[in-house]
């Protein structure tokens, strides 16, 4: 089958390396996609806001299928542009994707859905945000309501800046905060039936020891050793499942990838968030680890056949990504600046390079053009095999200014 991607990301560049090593997939595609991505598949300018330019890309190149990676274009409905006109896409709808694009919408769907979450009030004052967070009491969480790129959530113990925070919001959702460690569980769904995918642990902090401002996240594992037993089977039935039921119920079937951000807690499993698209840079481990060819498993989401779907094969290894950063992410990142190293660190063939934020200048050289700039991803026996090979290759890229943390996975490969 022909395929087109949408987006130009790391978690775009993951999609398209697993897919092209799917024998069922002739050709590959993606729009705008990046220098990365380039070697992989044929790339296509695009407005990924535009549904009427992606659906028309998607029908001039035949595609049999169109897999949306990023938030923003499921929420502008491109998702829905490409259904009309006739062609399967994995991603769900507009109003479907309101469970990524308003976090207030997502805690009315727990609600009624009976998922576990934390408590919360939706704020649109200064006088109400300082009421819940008053409620509450540090440290306090404060989220954008809206869409904000994996950098709307400010926890801090400093009240002044939690309402800085709130005031800079049109909305804001204020939460208990949820001890415990942090989960993030893919799951595919065709709006019926789930398969949840292998969890995997991100780390948002730009420091090492989470320290410094939230990121985009800078870097991930899998699988996670420390996990309860039984804990994807406790989150398909208490949350994936009846989430999904309860969209159906409303007439908003979800259809395409469903993420839960989870705190295990104190007081057991609770959802910190929902997204509607696989995160970044959680994909980079989890599809390394994937067996089954990605294609026919997106087409089936796409097609409402997932329940005549193969059990799920894994590696039963482990994966380990770190991100190398422009100077100056999250908050002025410098962009422009030539990277080498690229095939080095690929050499040995344990390594391999997701781009992000990259372009290829006329003489062919990668340029740096975004915060987080390269996923370098590899794979090994066991996360202490895994993250030593990521991190060799690491040290064979060359970025100026560039930064990356040196503790991904470090307690979970030592314990």
């Amino acid at each position: 089958m022909k395929v087109l991607v949408i987006g130009g990301g790391a978690r775009e560049h993951a999609l398209c390396r697993s897919l092209s090593q799917d024998p069922a997939v002739t050709e590959l595609h993606c729009a705008p996609g990046n220098a990365g991505i380039a070697q992989v598949a044929t790339v296509h300018p695009v407005d990924q806001l535009d549904g009427a330019q992606v659906a028309a890309l998607a029908g001039r190149l035949g595609a049999a299928l169109v897999v949306v990676g990023p938030e923003a274009p499921l929420v502008a409905g491109v998702a829905d542009a490409v259904r009309a006109a006739g062609i399967p896409v994995f991603g769900p709808s507009a109003a479907a994707a309101e469970l990524e694009g308003s976090k207030a919408f997502a805690k009315d769907v727990m609600a009624a859905a009976g998922v576990p979450t934390a408590r919360s009030y939706v704020c649109t004052t200064a006088a109400e945000a300082a009421e819940a967070l008053d409620a509450f009491g540090a440290p306090y969480v404060v989220k954008d309501d809206g869409l904000a790129a994996g950098k709307g959530v400010v926890v801090t113990s400093d009240r002044a800046a939690a309402l800085a925070h709130a005031a800079g919001c049109e909305r804001v959702v204020i939460e208990e905060y949820l001890d415990g460690p942090e989960v993030s569980l893919f799951a595919i769904t065709d709006g019926t039936t789930v398969v949840p995918l292998q969890p995997a642990q991100d780390f948002k902090r730009a420091l090492d020891g989470d320290e410094g401002p939230n990121t985009g996240g800078m870097g991930a594992y899998s699988p996670l050793p420390w996990a309860p037993a039984g804990l994807v089977e406790e989150v398909l039935e208490t949350v994936l499942q009846p989430t999904v039921d309860e969209l159906r119920r409303r007439g908003t079937e979800f259809s395409g990838l469903l993420y839960a951000g989870l705190a295990l807690t104190s007081r057991g499993t609770r959802v910190i968030e929902f997204n509607a698209r696989f995160g970044d840079p959680e994909t980079q481990v989890v599809l390394a680890r994937l067996r089954t060819p990605l294609a026919g498993v997106l087409l089936a989401s796409a097609t409402g056949s997932l329940d005549q779907l193969e059990p799920l094969r894994w590696d039963e290894g482990a994966a380990v990504t770190v991100v190398v950063a422009s100077e100056g992410y999250p908050d002025a990142p410098r962009t422009g600046d030539p990277i080498e190293g690229l095939a080095e660190a690929e050499a040995d063939g344990t390594a391999f390079v997701l781009h992000a934020g990259t372009k290829a200048d006329e003489d062919g050289r990668v340029l740096s053009a975004g915060g987080r700039v390269l996923s370098v991803t590899a794979t090994g026996t066991d996360l202490a095999e895994a993250r030593e090979r990521a991190y060799a290759a690491v040290d064979r890229i060359s970025l100026k200014g560039g930064q990356h943390r040196t503790d991904i996975a470090l307690k979970a490969a030592t314990a």
